[in-house]
């Protein structure tokens, strides 16, 4: 539900404190709600979360959201636009106050020219998102969105946060009012 990823915030924590004067990698903070990438828009940054919880998300051409992730502390945002040089796929909003670590597009190619330890953090982050995209397919052929429900609102408990129910319903693929009869049923 909740993704995170320990080692590469751990490398662009060794990246932001060793630029020794420059300012290729800056931390910026967004506050809950704030849009860290609109879908359709030019990639300006690629960032990655220190700190925090934000969603990613598509918007439909009927205007509905549909929520793909959670995403927590070291999950990295707009690598696939720049690496496939495209607009933002999706969007990615701030659900609780998120910092996140901002390098520069150039800054980025770079580094993947030339650090192959980034390489490696960049392919194993892909196949985690294939394993975890397989994963909530399989998990949502074999459990109710009632198991799903109570996992989201236990989230919600551990992480200290709200998560609406636009949101909860817009993760699960269902309607606001589905989800309220289903939180009925389950009181």
């Amino acid at each position: 539900m909740l993704r995170t990823n320990q080692a590469f915030l751990r490398y662009f924590e060794e990246l932001y404190q060793k630029q020794e004067g420059r300012e290729e990698v800056i931390l910026k903070s967004f506050s809950r709600d704030k849009s860290l990438l609109i879908q359709d828009q030019s990639l300006l940054k690629v960032m990655l979360i220190k700190e925090g919880i934000a969603k990613c998300y598509l918007t439909e051409e009927n205007g509905k959201e549909y929520i793909m992730e959670f995403l927590g502390d070291g999950e990295i945002l707009g690598e696939v636009e720049l690496i496939k040089n495209i607009s933002c796929l999706c969007s990615v909003k701030a659900v609780s106050e998120v910092t996140v670590y901002e390098i520069s597009v150039s800054y980025f190619k770079s580094l993947l020219k030339n650090d192959l330890a980034l390489n490696h953090l960049l392919l194993d982050s892909f196949a985690e998102r294939m394993i975890n995209t397989s994963s909530r397919a399989s998990y949502q052929q074999l459990y109710t969105i009632e198991h799903t429900v109570m996992q989201l609102l236990n989230m919600q408990t551990q992480q200290g946060i709200q998560i609406s129910k636009e949101d909860m319903a817009a993760y699960l693929g269902i309607t606001v009012r589905s989800l309220n009869r289903i939180l009925k049923d389950l009181k």
